[in-house]
């Protein structure tokens, strides 16, 4: 399995800026959204990872799976 960080900077004037490493997909987002709530939930940008467009094992699955039900059908 592979690691999975979540580091939370916080600078001088209040601004918070997360970085996140080692998540799929929108795992990220998910991994994210209750830290985000938590802050006030008010996110002015965001920049996406290249592990972002890669696809989790979770989503890999789910695609399998829909192409066998495709193919029974």
């Amino acid at each position: 399995m592979e690691l999975q960080e979540i580091d939370v900077y916080i600078d001088k004037d209040g601004r918070v800026r997360l970085e996140v490493r080692g998540f799929r997909g929108g795992q990220c987002l998910e991994a994210t959204a209750e830290l985000e709530k938590s802050l006030g939930g008010c996110v002015e940008s965001r920049e996406m990872t290249p592990e972002a467009s890669e696809a989790s094992r979770d989503e890999l699955e789910a695609d399998d799976q829909r192409n066998e039900q495709q193919g029974q059908g």
